[in-house]
């Protein structure tokens, strides 16, 4: 049971603040306000001239506040290059700050709360820091206006230097700060034409966190050292589900420098003086396990129970249904050479080079967190219920984090709960950082499902889809969201759903069944996709051979017929750059795939070929129509980077359960890409004028179906399961 609200606790909050501390304690959520207005309740903001997502400092500095989390993706200079294109800024006088979290003002317009995920970083802030950027620019220029006595309409700004030609007076935004600091905001600023901008689309848009990565004075959980400060490891039950029934702590306080042992909701906690005397305490811990509620299946008996489901050799029953995400036509009438294939995909584990960590303080009406918060908002939420706080007066301070892949975004803020219990027993505010190694990432933490397909094609007279008919079995991922749970997981069969090939084809019968499995399960960088964009494309290239035709002219041809243009575009970007259909000698064979997510569509023609039955990547060519460019070397390295992380995933990735209980502990038992395997990713971009889409993400989901239709190229043989590389 939580704690109850008491008056301390709220001091200074309004009676309705009281009420929605008091409901957010109990666990229950209120309708009839915003989210933002909701889990914002208690928060303290106080903001410059500029507003929420600008400061500029005396010496002229402008200090973009980014509201969201840089882990590697390189977010914070994409966002700090839209609003200095707009305010003109000097590009090597402007800075990136995290924003504090206070889900009303940084939400992220597409999720309602504070969060960064579903590549939406840029795209979501696009005309929310273009506004910003161009008021403020607004307010200089009507200041240089009044201080000139000069029509504001003559006066321009060039790298941070506010100028009128007639006059041939000029001042730079330091010199300008008192009077435009005094100048009321636009509310419907002018925004430049694209045409005219100098900054965004070019190479000048580099990382603003390099430096301080390279020579060590980034700032990451692990870095955090405070006067006082305790450290904390936890034992996890070995299998999913499992309880503490008792646990003896006499062995683990017999070692020098443990300083206490609790029982916490997930397991036992240590806590020490120091990291090392944290873990030997726990080593030295015996617990025993309820394991009552324990998923006690091996993961091949989970996918066999899939299977059973997408055969009817289980049927559906009224409490696990069979549920439509794509149908037209009637496919009881679907007749002609059918073409069936089915695909397995594993447990993946995230794998971040930086395992989970926090550092949480908690005393009488206060809690500070401070840590890589990838969802602030839900952090705040969870933490609250814990502490019972008004979840906008407990405070976060986000820092860089080591990757996140989707792990860091959990709705249940598992491990930053774990820190909050455990600071909540120690009290008085004195620090404690929990450290999760990396043997409790893999065996403790969150995976991308395993998944189920079966596809069965009828063609028509030329060789083209006729019908499809689609099943897909894997758990849900939006279970337990607290914003509610939709009765389709669309994250389970994005990339499937809308797909052009099954806008091309008559008649189509699509899909999805979600089993309850005692596995936690999570989005995993470009979530469905990870499964769907390979079922698809390599269903589509076995398709092409049956009808004779070349992969690409049958994709053509498709995309033709559905409409899909931007497919077609890139697609005809990565065949010219590739010289597609060459092939490259020495036994290197092409295969080629493209898919969209997150609204971003990506082509790619992989090199592939097998030494000792093993793929080796070569050149992958890779087009991508994301929008607007704002950072096109930004844009290529996400391109490398989620090709190398879908790769790894495709070639070895593999979480197995043996009796429920995770086989994998860390990276010699699983595997990921060696610098020496990666393959060169050359990148190109389609112009484009619109909006920008994501980035982070759609370059993870294509290699492994480009590098399968590659081998089915050149043996024939399609790929029914990953990964490519059996342990």
């Amino acid at each position: 049971m939580n704690a109850p609200v008491k008056p301390s606790d709220v001091v200074g909050a309004t009676r309705r603040e009281v009420m929605v501390a008091a409901t957010l304690a109990s666990g229950a959520l209120l309708v009839g306000c915003s989210p933002g207005d909701l889990l914002s309740v208690g928060a303290k903001s106080e903001f410059g001239a500029f507003g929420p997502f600008i400061r500029i400092d005396p010496n002229g500095v402008v200090t973009v506040v980014s509201k969201h989390i840089e882990f590697g993706q390189g977010n914070h200079a994409g966002l700090a290059a839209i609003v200095a294109e707009e305010l003109d800024a000097d590009w090597s006088k402007v800075l990136v700050e995290q924003a504090p979290a206070i889900a009303k003002v940084y939400a992220n317009t597409g999720m309602g709360v504070q969060g960064t995920g579903g590549s939406s970083a840029i795209s979501n802030s696009w005309d929310q820091l273009r506004k910003a950027g161009a008021s403020a620019k607004a307010m200089f220029v009507e200041a240089a206006a009044n201080k000139w006595n000069a029509p504001a309409g003559e006066i321009t700004v060039k790298n941070s230097v506010v100028s009128h030609a007639g006059s041939s007076k000029s001042a730079t935004f330091a010199e300008l700060l008192p009077d435009a600091a005094k100048v009321t905001p636009p509310t419907t600023p002018t925004l430049k034409d694209p045409k005219t901008f100098t900054l965004i689309g070019t190479d000048r848009v580099r990382r603003k966190d390099s430096q301080a990565k390279s020579d060590g004075t980034a700032r990451f959980t692990q870095d955090v050292q405070l006067p006082n400060m305790l450290v904390a490891m936890v034992a996890h039950a070995p299998r999913f589900g499992a309880k503490v029934a008792s646990f003896d702590a006499a062995e683990a306080k017999k070692i020098p420098g443990v300083v206490e042992v609790y029982q916490i909701p997930s397991g036992v906690a240590v806590v020490a003086e120091n990291t090392w005397a944290a873990k030997q305490g726990r080593d030295a811990l015996a617990v025993k396990w309820n394991e009552d509620a324990a998923e006690k299946r091996s993961s091949d008996a989970i996918l066999a129970s899939y299977k059973d489901l997408a055969s009817g050799k289980t049927p559906a029953t009224d409490k696990l249904k069979w549920q439509a995400f794509e149908a037209k036509g009637d496919i009881s009438k679907a007749t002609g050479d059918a073409f069936e294939a089915t695909y397995d995909f594993p447990y993946l584990a995230h794998a971040t080079m930086e395992p989970m960590n926090c550092v949480a303080q908690v005393s009488l009406g206060k809690a500070k967190l401070t840590f890589g918060s990838q969802i602030p908002t839900l952090d705040q939420l969870n933490t609250a219920k814990v502490v019972a706080m008004l979840p906008g007066a407990v405070e976060i301070e986000t820092l860089f984090a080591g990757g996140s892949f989707g792990r860091r975004a959990t709705f249940q803020s598992d491990y930053v709960v774990e820190c909050v219990e455990i600071a909540k027993k120690v009290g008085k505010d004195r620090p404690v950082k929990l450290v999760w190694t990396r043997e409790d990432d893999m065996a403790a933490g969150y995976y991308r499902p395993i998944v189920h397909h079966t596809v069965k094609v009828t063609l028509d007279k030329d060789g083209y889809p006729a019908s499809w008919r689609h099943r897909i079995v894997t758990q849900s991922i939006m279970k337990g969201s607290p914003m509610g749970v939709p009765e389709l997981d669309e994250t389970a069969v994005e990339g499937a759903k809308g797909s052009p090939y099954l806008k091309a084809t008559p008649i189509v019968d699509g899909q999805l069944i979600q089993p309850e499995v005692g596995v936690p399960v999570l989005w995993w960088r470009s979530v469905g996709a990870t499964h769907t964009a390979f079922a698809m494309e390599h269903t589509i290239d076995q398709l092409a051979k049956k009808a004779g035709k070349d992969p690409v002219e049958y994709r053509r041809a498709l995309y033709t017929k559905a409409g899909a243009n931007r497919h077609l575009a890139v697609l005809n970007l990565a065949a010219e750059k590739a010289g597609w259909p060459n092939t490259s000698a020495d036994g290197w064979t092409r295969g080629v795939a493209v898919h969209e997510s997150f609204g971003s569509v990506v082509a790619q023609i992989a090199e592939v070929k097998l030494e000792d039955g093993v793929p080796k990547l070569g050149k992958v060519v890779t087009a991508i129509d994301c929008g607007t460019a704002i950072s096109p070397d930004q844009i290529a390295a996400q391109m490398e980077g989620g090709t190398c992380f879908g790769l790894s995933g495709a070639m070895f990735g593999q979480v197995t359960l043996k009796d429920g209980a995770v086989e994998q502990t860390n990276f010699d038992t699983y595997r990921v890409l060696r610098n020496t395997e990666a393959p060169t990713v050359e990148t190109h971009i389609v112009p484009s004028g619109a909006a920008p889409s994501g980035v982070g993400e759609p370059g993870t989901p294509v290699i492994a179906p480009a590098v399968a239709n590659a081998i089915f190229a050149m043996t024939g043989k399609p790929t029914s399961s990953l990964p490519f590389v059996k342990a």
